[in-house]
């Protein structure tokens, strides 16, 4: 007799991953106005409409970040880690924008691809990655 443990997972892929915010408005504004993400989805629910559900992404991405207020604890201490194939690029872009707090360049450790950090305003941090090539 098979165990659900025994069954191979239905799991396809990371679709949403969670940032606890502060300020759900200022976290819109920041990954909207700052990076240049898209806001995927900005609606309320629950009985009275007292709870909301907002998604942002990086344009032409299938996963989508979740920004949430805090359920248990303070916001922030949550990471995720973005692709891109001009890592340099996108670190100098976003400095010329101003605003985000981020690393003075990107940097590459041996066995792991060039990256930089970059912080919200509530310390998550986005790891921006250079992507691996194409096979």
């Amino acid at each position: 007799m098979s165990t659900p443990t025994d069954a191979p997972t239905s799991v396809t892929s990371i679709g949403v991953v969670m940032f606890t915010v502060s300020d759900v408005d200022a976290a819109i504004s920041f990954y909207r106005d700052r990076l240049g993400w898209d806001v995927r989805s900005d609606t309320t629910f629950g009985e009275n409409g007292e709870n909301r559900w907002v998604e942002v992404a990086p344009p032409g991405s299938v996963a989508r970040l979740a920004l949430n207020p805090p359920m248990y604890d303070e916001p922030g201490g949550s990471s995720i880690g973005v692709e891109t194939t001009d890592v340099v690029g996108e670190h100098r872009r976003l400095t010329a924008i101003g605003g985000v707090d981020l690393e003075p360049e990107p940097m590459r450790t041996p066995g792991a691809p060039l990256m930089f950090m970059l912080r919200d305003p509530d310390q998550n941090v986005v790891v921006v990655v250079e992507a691996p090539p194409a096979s």
